[in-house]
């Protein structure tokens, strides 16, 4: 089998998704795989190595080093714009790899794409323009990722929209399209429910609906406190947990804990003290625990859930009914920033076991096709087919 070099732009699975992502795809895979990312980054794992420290064109000498240096058979590029710093410099890489004799196949897992395309002030836009039609047209380059993509032997997509965009700019490319499962496992806890009503001081009379994932302004939260104030004056044993830490690449120190202190402000604000919950950040096998003990997930994110989110298949999976913002199906869709919406979508949810219980048995089964070991096999499939010796 081959041995896959993985570059991440970080390597903190507790603080950035796509660096969770990566954790979890080499913890299914049945091959040799080494991660390379920066010195910051690098953890205790013996297979984690940190090489450079940032993602500056600086930093690109270096970086080619470690790809030699790593005798692997494959390198494997996991990219997000955030996790590189919104750096563009691993842009270049795979021309200076093969500038530098690396002839070993690339590929590029694009988790984002279709909205930063590369416009400097300082270059006449017109002249851009044409170089980059210029250039995509040819197969060269993409206006967006530069030499990422038209250098990769395969492009793995976790989304329809990033493949639909992709095609439309490189129709030649071989491009994979492989959906992400869900961030956590669903633990085997017989006694769940009762563990949720302990941690948080709940009766049992209660119900709980439950929020996951990082906070962040984002995510809607200060719209779903506003709606949830109604649901428990009408509710009164409605009772709300936000299963999550807030320390995230997204959101770091001093922002991070002035975020935290505001969400406190809120709950006070409100008078929701006694009836909301926020864990901060709880190890997976915790945070399992507490859904499987809820009766209703909501994710309010501000532009839309979608299937990129490990959050929602997470919640499906535990057998959550879902109100959710955005159009994916299987879920009870409410507009963003609506509060009044979603107080109505959580009161009906709230009154009415059977839909309930639809839309868990409906989320249920649709998410199974989101498996991890299945991911990993059409990883391994894709490995094969680069190799010209398999």
């Amino acid at each position: 089998m081959p041995k896959v070099a993985l570059i991440a732009g970080t390597y903190s699975p507790d603080r950035c998704g796509v660096a969770h992502y990566t954790a979890r795809l080499r913890s299914e895979l049945s091959i040799d795989t080494i991660v390379l990312t920066t010195f910051e980054a690098a953890t205790d794992d013996p297979a984690v190595f940190g090489v450079i420290k940032d993602w500056s064109i600086k930093s690109l000498p270096a970086l080619v080093q470690a790809v030699h240096r790593s005798k692997a058979d494959i390198l494997h590029i996991q990219h997000a714009a955030g996790t590189y710093g919104f750096d563009r410099a691993i842009f270049l890489l795979p021309i200076l790899l093969r500038a530098t004799s690396w002839n070993k196949p690339i590929i590029t897992t694009v988790h984002e794409y279709g909205w930063w395309e590369w416009e400097p002030k300082w270059f006449p836009s017109q002249l851009l323009e044409q170089l980059k039609q210029w250039g995509q047209h040819r197969q060269l380059w993409d206006r967006e990722d530069g030499f990422l993509l038209t250098q990769s032997a395969a492009i793995i997509t976790t989304n329809n929209e990033a493949e639909k965009v992709i095609l439309e700019r490189l129709p030649e490319a071989k491009v994979h399209r492989i959906p992400i499962g869900a961030n956590i496992e669903v633990a085997n806890c017989e006694s769940a429910r009762q563990k949720l009503l302990d941690d948080c001081g709940w009766s049992e009379d209660m119900i709980a609906i439950a929020f996951f994932g990082f906070l962040h302004p984002v995510k809607g939260l200060e719209t779903l406190l506003t709606a949830f104030q109604t649901v428990v004056e009408q509710q009164p044993k409605a009772r709300l947990i936000l299963i999550g830490g807030v320390e995230s690449l997204a959101l770091r120190g001093d922002d991070a804990k002035r975020y935290w202190t505001k969400l406190e402000g809120i709950i006070s604000d409100l008078s929701l003290n006694d009836t909301v919950h926020m864990t901060g950040y709880v190890p997976s096998e915790v945070a399992s625990v507490y859904l499987s003990g809820a009766d209703v997930g909501v994710l309010p994110f501000n532009h839309g859930v979608t299937l990129k989110s490990g959050s929602l298949l997470a919640l499906m999976a535990h057998r959550l009914p879902v109100i959710a913002t955005g159009a994916e199906p299987n879920v009870k869709q409410i507009p963003p920033r609506d509060s009044v919406a979603l107080t109505t979508a959580l009161l009906e949810l709230i009154q009415d076991p059977a839909e309930r219980d639809r839309l868990s048995q409906q989320g249920f089964e649709f998410v199974q096709q989101f498996d991890w070991k299945s991911i990993a096999r059409s990883h391994q499939e894709i490995y094969r087919s680069v190799l010209p010796y398999a």
